[in-house]
Order: structure tokens, then sequence, then C-alpha cells
């Protein structure tokens, strides 16, 4: 194949470090003489639809470069479900601008886009090279060690916990409980990182439950009031898809009832239902952090091997691609051993798209209310250390 022409695309919700891949994938392919024009989709897949592109080859060499500390989608994003009616649509957009080389970036509705467009370009005799580019604060995807944007989510999450923590515990019996919502429809990556915030023993949080260990309402119950008892306040990070029962929300009556495009329930009011069973059932005065976007946006909080995983992975995306590739994501290995390091490989894209990776057992202890020191071995290299360490007063009389 001669010279053709590039888009890519971001979709889903944006992190602190997509753009940064973005820019992986602009500075690859202007160093490719196989990459004729550099398209970028305007909101994702529509913009194809719509032929709406932003001209990534004339862009100022300083702000391709800046992308990789910039966060929200540079591009625009969108939450858009393809179906047969656009693939005729969408074949003549191709055809049309010579694109030859395909890259979406984003999480497991992105992946099964791509697919989709991978597939639809082969049965239709069209050469494509679509390689996704992984994008999840969620963690998710299947067949990677991790998924870039979860590092600096996780990174947020437990700096938020340690703070929040160490406010509640001023607050003591004025104020005992708080509870930190945390992302996560159907998975506790992000939830887990919580317990990253714990300087010393007994710091908090105290309690870690995620959507993979059900919690029934008597176990939380029984758990906030030994803690309580134990140090007269109580930390909580909660999933916002903590459930009760194996597909049945804690809390039900109080999550919204709206589903997204894909067909996802949307979660919340997890923590509002604890909260007021708590203070109903213990007396206990209880407070709500709710940071929700703020999880995935910060980029204060980002952390470094996120951000340059980020941009290695773009890169990595385009080398397959004009290399040959047909189909597949780009995914991160880690290499075995104390030291921390991964290696990039790709995996097709029918392993991964309408997947889950869930927490491993072995990543919760037994209760199911707290994370394991083999989750915060997996997990502490990516989000890197809380500086400065935080200190107490002795508490003896003057």
């Amino acid at each position: 194949m001669g010279k053709g022409n590039l888009v890519v695309g971001q979709s889903g919700g944006p992190t602190v470090v997509i753009n940064s891949s973005l820019s992986g994938v602009i500075q690859e392919a202007m160093a490719q003489s196989a990459v004729g024009e550099i398209y970028g989709m305007y909101r994702g897949i529509r913009g194809l639809l719509k032929e709406e592109f932003i001209d990534l080859r004339r862009q100022p060499a300083g702000v391709v470069e800046g992308l990789r500390h910039t966060p929200g989608a540079a591009l625009g994003t969108v939450r858009y479900k393809l179906s047969e009616a656009d693939y005729d649509r969408i074949l003549d957009v191709l055809k049309k601008h010579n694109i030859r080389y395909l890259h979406y970036i984003g999480g497991n509705d992105s992946s099964d886009t791509s697919w989709q467009l991978a597939r639809l370009a082969a049965s239709s005799g069209y050469e494509l090279h679509v390689v996704a580019v992984p994008k999840t604060v969620d963690n998710d995807l299947v067949h990677t060690d991790h998924c870039p944007g979860y590092p600096s989510a996780a990174r947020f999450v437990a700096m938020a916990t340690r703070d929040t923590g160490r406010d509640t515990e001023a607050m003591g019996p004025e104020s005992p409980v708080k509870i930190l919502e945390v992302m996560g429809r159907n998975t506790g990556w992000l939830t887990a990182a919580a317990a990253l915030a714990r300087q010393e023993e007994g710091d908090p949080p105290h309690l870690v439950y995620v959507p993979e260990r059900p919690v029934s309402v008597e176990q939380l119950l029984q758990d906030v009031e030994r803690c309580y008892r134990e140090r007269e306040y109580v930390v909580i990070a909660m999933s916002e898809g903590a459930q009760e029962s194996a597909g049945k929300t804690l809390g039900e009556a109080f999550a919204p009832k709206e589903v997204d495009t894909f067909g996802h329930r949307m979660k919340g009011g997890v923590s509002d239902f604890v909260a007021t069973l708590l203070s109903g059932k213990l007396g206990l005065k209880v407070r709500l952090d709710k940071p929700n976007y703020l999880q995935r946006s910060l980029m204060v909080c980002a952390s470094a091997v996120d951000l340059e995983e980020a941009f290695r992975v773009g890169k990595e995306a385009v080398k397959q691609a004009v290399g040959g590739c047909a189909e597949g994501i780009v995914t991160l290995v880690r290499a075995p051993g104390p030291g921390y390091h991964c290696s990039l490989e790709v995996v097709s894209l029918a392993e991964v798209a309408n997947k889950e990776k869930m927490l491993p057992v072995e990543f919760m202890n037994e209760a199911g209310n707290y994370p394991t020191a083999a989750f915060l071995d997996y997990a502490r290299p990516l989000v890197g250390a809380l500086a400065p360490p935080y200190v107490r007063l002795r508490r003896a009389t003057a």
C-alpha cells in the first residue's frame, strides 16, 4: 500500500492522560513516511460520520507536545453506539479521504467500536489498519496489566482519602463518619486505590467496599460500629457500584434510573443510602465526599508513570498500524520481579471488546472490606509515593 491518511479519535470519559496518548499518535504519525494527512475526529466516531475533522499535521509543535500535560479530550469526546445504518457512510468517508490508519482512544465500548470498524473494512475488502489505544480509569480492559488513565485517577483517590481522613480524624465524635464515593460501575479497581492512603496502621481508610465483594446491610453496620468503637471515627471508601448481593446495588432505591447510550445503568446514590442507614441505625453523624469527575480530570494528581505510558501506547499504535497490523489494541505487560517495568504488546480487538476485567479475589481480604498487600504491591508503582509524609502530635500532657 502506498501513502495513506490517518485518523484518530477520543471516546468515553476523558482522563488526565488521554491527550498524552493523542500526542503520541500525532508525533509518531508525523515521523512515519507512510502516513499522509493526519486527521482528528471531532467528538469521536460521530465526527467521522459527519466528516468533521481537525487537521493535526498542521498544529504547532508546542501544542502537540503540550497535549502531554493537558487534561480533558482535546478532540472532544462522545458516547455513540454504531448501528448497521452507519456502515455505508463510514466506508464512504474512509474511501473519500483515503484513510488507511485508524486509532480510537478509549475503553470497553471504544474497543467494540474499533472492532466493528475493523470487521467492516475487512468484509468490504478495504485495506484499513485499526489499532486502538487503551484508556479508562475503571482499569477493566482485559489482557493488559493496567489501563492508561487508571494510575492518575487512583492517585487522586489515594490523596483524597489521605486528606479527608485527617479532616475526619480531627472532627472525631462530633462528625465521626466520612464516606468517599468512588467511581466504578462494575469493578472496584479505583475504590481499592484508597488503601494506598494508609501511612501507619489504623490510618484511613478503615473500610473499603467494591462491587466484586457484596456486603450485607448487617455486615456493613457491624463493620462501622466496630471501627467506631476502636478509634471514634470511621472513613469509608465506597464504590458507586457497591452491591448488597450479586446483581443488586446497595441501596438500589437510591440509584438513578437512567442508562447511557450503550445501555449501561448509571450509578450513584450508594453513599446517600449508607449515610441514611448509619445515622438511622447507629445514630452517627455522616458526611459525604463525592468527587465525581474530579477523580479523572485533575492534572495536579497525574501519575508520572501514567503520563509516560499513555504517550508510549499512542506511539506504539501508529508503529503497529504502519507496520502492517490489521487490527488490535495496545496492551501493557508488566515484567516479573521487584522492579517496575511494562513492555508493549498488541492483542486482537476480538479478545478485548465487550469483556471486563474484575478485581481478583486475592486483591481483597477474606471479609471483603479491605484490599490486601497483593493489591498494594500491584498499584503502588503505578501511583507513586504520596509525598510528603504526614505527622501527628504525641498525645501527652504538657
